[in-house]
């Protein structure tokens, strides 16, 4: 056990392990690649063609109108997935990709395409989920958008120790286990992009670097912070960490533990905090690691001051703001003059609502409730009698909150939505229940990805 994390001597191995750099293509099946036309976009952008059998193929990096030679990695019963093996006819939304680790790292699948056309296609492909459920917009769903670079503000990066040793620091390469080694990002602000080089020296460095699970690098207006997973203690790795942290000036976080694993900070704790423009000079809200945070600040800007811009509170209206996280809707809103009740799942991040309205001299009623329990919801409805909600769910959606706002109509719902497959779900439910879609935006917040995140207001049907 005293070796545990620590370097291993070197060993004789026959082959190259998969760690080291190697571009680990998908394998193709033997014999010549196919030609095929590019017909269309799949929902997660891969390019959907056919093949001379009729079957369908999805194509990864092909975009629609292209003429490309393919490779077929994977074969399923009603389709195969391909590759492009060589590039016949290009289309004109075709670009060079940014990033010198496009080709390998799976953090962004969109960079060959250009800015509109990617953004194009996630408009259509909301009113296309919705469309399956017998659904319509009103009108094409507005965008919100900003540059495509420098702009994400928390990234999670693997750290693993190949069996010679070699420390590799990076994403999780596209469709595979294995880390590509990052020294530039394109898409991490450059608080964060800057710590990458820094960070493979460090780790190169440590002790036991096979006790570091990943790495968050989060950062906030006016600070930046490097949380660690570590397994077990190493009082020599402790004290390297506080020296870099020193070096770069950012702080330095760590959850001590496998089972149950302990949070603390190993520096003094920083004010981790983002603005949003607001009465008085702006709000200012705190959070914390492990509190949900929307990545791309310039398009979660952009996304409160439309949500606020639909609900338009009436001073004194109450508004209930569901899955309310550390306040990112409630206080723009209560800013604005409404009365507002936030509920979010976790306690901590519910005392954290509650500190950053009260640091912002507005008055919230933040609680904690289980918002999977019909019950739970409706009971709020009930005593509250808002006249709007706002629900900004995870990934499995709303269910629950939308089968108790049938059963307790309310006149507007702002519906924010990281999925459009459980939206476009939770909307059926909604409209068969006596609501009707009146608005439509699709927020750019993951650029260059095909992550889709969306917003819609449905108003009670009278």
């Amino acid at each position: 056990m005293a070796m545990l994390g620590k370097r291993r001597p070197p060993r004789q191995r026959s082959g190259v392990s998969g760690l080291q750099g190697r571009r680990e293509a998908p394998r193709p099946h033997g014999g010549p690649g196919q030609a095929v036309t590019i017909e269309r976009l799949a929902h997660d952008g891969r390019g959907v063609a056919r093949a001379a059998s009729g079957k369908a193929l999805f194509v990864e990096g092909a975009l629609p109108g292209e003429r490309v030679e393919v490779a077929v990695h994977r074969t399923r019963q009603r389709f195969d997935e391909a590759h492009v093996r060589t590039l016949l006819e290009a289309s004109p939304q075709r670009v060079e990709p940014p990033c010198p680790h496009y080709a390998q790292c799976g953090g962004c699948d969109l960079q060959h395409m250009t800015l509109d056309a990617q953004r194009t296609h996630k408009q259509a492909v909301l009113g296309e989920l919705l469309a399956r459920e017998g659904l319509a917009l009103p009108a094409a769903p507005a965008l919100l958008a900003e540059p495509g670079t420098a702009y994400r503000r928390r990234a999670r990066l693997g750290v693993k120790v190949d069996a010679e040793g070699g420390v590799h620091l990076g994403f999780r390469a596209r469709h595979a286990s294995r880390l590509v080694d990052l020294d530039t990002c394109t898409v991490l602000v450059p608080a964060l992009a800057t710590l990458l080089a820094p960070l493979r020296t460090l780790l190169a460095e440590l002790e036991a670097p096979r006790l570091v699970g990943h790495l968050e690098l989060v950062a906030g207006d006016d600070t930046a912070a490097v949380v660690v997973r570590q397994l077990r203690e190493n009082v020599a790795d402790r004290r390297r960490w506080q020296e870099f942290a020193a070096a770069q000036g950012v702080a330095v976080g760590r959850w001590l533990g496998r089972e149950s694993p302990a949070f603390a900070w190993l520096t003094a704790a920083p004010s981790l905090a983002y603005r949003l423009p607001g009465a008085g000079g702006g709000l200012r809200l705190g959070f914390a690691p492990g509190d949900f945070l929307q990545v791309n600040e310039a398009v979660n800007r952009r996304l409160v001051a439309t949500l606020c811009h639909w609900l338009a509170p009436l001073p004194g209206s109450m508004v209930l703001d569901l899955y309310a996280g550390v306040g990112n809707f409630s206080l723009p809103l209560a800013a604005d003059g409404a009365e507002v009740s936030a509920v979010e799942g976790s306690p901590a991040m519910v005392e954290r609502l509650a500190e950053n309205a009260r640091a912002n001299g507005l008055v919230i009623a933040a609680s904690q409730a289980d918002l999977t329990d019909q019950a739970a919801v409706a009971a709020r409805l009930e005593a509250l009698r808002p006249q709007a909600v706002v629900l900004d769910p995870p990934r499995d959606g709303a269910d629950a909150a939308c089968r108790a706002l049938v059963a307790h109509p309310v006149p507007r719902i702002a519906y924010v939505a990281c999925d459009p497959a459980t939206l476009a779900r939770d909307a059926a439910r909604l409209v068969h229940g006596g609501y009707r879609i009146s608005r439509a935006a699709v927020a750019d917040l993951f650029v260059h990805t095909s992550h889709l995140e969306s917003m819609l207001l449905f108003e009670h049907c009278e």
